[in-house]
């Protein structure tokens, strides 16, 4: 998880992801951000991110976001 809170701190500076549990909900990632973060994330894990997996459950907190990662990595 920490290679996700990288990325995280790159397009989101100063952020405290470790204690942020809803990222979408509150704004803290925008479209945009989400954006960033699936083409970091695809490129980083070696996975690919689809329109069907942009649903803001599976970006709220990072715990999510490693989840979705840990499944499209084993399929």
């Amino acid at each position: 998880m920490e290679r996700i809170y990288k990325l995280l701190e790159q397009i989101v500076p100063n952020t405290d992801f470790k204690n942020a549990k809803d990222l979408v909900d509150s704004k803290i990632l925008t479209s945009m951000n989400i954006v960033k973060l699936v083409a970091a994330l695809n490129e980083e894990f070696d996975i690919e991110i689809t329109p069907l997996h942009l649903i803001p459950e599976n970006f709220n907190s990072v715990e999510n976001i490693w989840e979705l990662v840990q499944e499209l990595d084993g399929e």
